[in-house]
C-alpha cells in the first residue's frame, strides 16, 4: 500500500472507485469512468452516503446509488436497511486504496447536495461506476494535506454472495431487485428467549442472578435478521463459540 501525496488526484479517485465497484451491491458488472468534476445526480437520485478519511492521507469519500439499490434496500423483504450501513464495505474498499487510513464515521446525504459539494470543489473529483453504459453509482474523493502515516487502516471485510434462492423472502420480490442486496452485510441475532422486568428488578441485578425467559429449556432458538424472524434452531458449540444449527425455516406468514 502506497501513500498517494505526490500522485494525481484524479489516478487516486479512480483506483478508489475500481474498488468501490467491485464490492458495491449492483444486479450487473460496475466499470469505472473517467473522473470528473461533472455529473448530473437526476441520473442518480438515490442516496449518497459520506466519510472522511484520516492517516496517511486526509480527505473525504462519497459513495451514490442510484434509485433501484436505494429501493431495494429501504423496501427490503426483511425490512428496511439502513443505507450508511449498507454502503460501509464499499467505503472500506475505497479506502484501502488511499494508504493507511481510518475511515471516519458514515453519514448520509441529499444526493444533489452531496454531488454539488463534490463537483464545485476544485480539491474534489467523481468517478461514475457504469452498467450497461448507464451511470448505475458514482464514487467522489476529496483531499487534503497528507500528514505522516499513521496505523489507522480499516481493513475491508467483504461478504460472500450466494446464487442459491433464499426460502424466507416473499416470490414476489423481484429478481432484479434481490440481486441488488445479495452483497449488503445485515445484521444476524440468535435469541434464546424474552422476559420483562420493572425497573426495580433491573436495579437489583447482581452477580450471580438469575433472569427467568418467557422459553422452556430445550426449546429452539430464533433467528432473527434485521429484527426479522426468519428461521429457528438449535444452539451448538463450534470451536468453542456458539452457533445455531438451523431446523426450522419460518415463512413471512408464520413469522409474522
Amino acid at each position: 500500500m502506497t501513500d498517494i501525496a505526490n500522485t494525481d488526484l484524479n489516478a487516486a479517485a479512480a483506483a478508489a472507485a475500481v474498488a468501490a465497484a467491485a464490492v458495491l451491491p449492483s444486479g450487473g458488472a460496475l466499470t469505472a469512468g473517467e473522473p470528473s468534476n461533472e455529473l448530473d445526480a437526476s441520473e442518480l437520485f438515490g442516496q449518497a452516503v459520506t466519510a472522511t478519511v484520516n492517516g496517511s492521507t486526509n480527505g473525504e469519500l462519497l459513495i451514490v446509488i442510484g434509485r433501484a439499490l436505494a429501493t431495494a434496500l429501504t423496501e427490503s423483504p426483511l425490512g428496511p436497511i439502513d443505507v450508511a450501513q449498507a454502503l460501509t464495505p464499499t467505503l472500506q474498499a475505497a479506502a484501502q486504496t488511499l494508504g493507511s487510513v481510518a475511515l471516519g464515521t458514515v453519514t448520509t446525504s441529499e444526493t444533489r447536495l452531496a454531488v454539488g459539494r463534490f463537483t464545485s470543489d476544485e480539491t474534489a473529483t467523481i468517478v461514475a461506476l457504469l452498467d450497461g453504459g448507464q451511470v448505475g453509482a458514482a464514487v467522489g474523493l476529496r483531499l487534503e494535506a497528507t500528514v505522516q502515516d499513521s496505523p489507522g487502516f480499516t481493513p475491508i471485510v467483504s461478504a460472500v454472495s450466494s446464487n442459491e434462492p433464499s426460502p424466507f423472502i416473499p416470490a414476489e420480490i423481484s429478481a432484479q431487485r434481490l440481486d441488488l442486496l445479495r452483497g449488503v452485510e445485515m445484521d444476524v441475532t440468535a435469541e434464546i428467549g424474552r422476559t420483562k422486568m420493572t425497573v426495580s428488578e433491573l436495579l437489583s441485578l447482581r452477580d450471580g442472578f438469575v433472569v427467568e425467559l418467557d422459553r422452556p429449556a430445550g426449546a429452539p432458538a430464533d433467528l432473527l435478521v434485521n429484527g426479522h424472524l426468519i428461521a429457528r434452531g438449535e444452539v451448538v458449540v463450534i470451536d468453542e463459540n456458539f452457533g445455531l444449527r438451523i431446523t426450522e425455516i419460518v415463512s413471512d406468514e408464520a413469522g409474522r
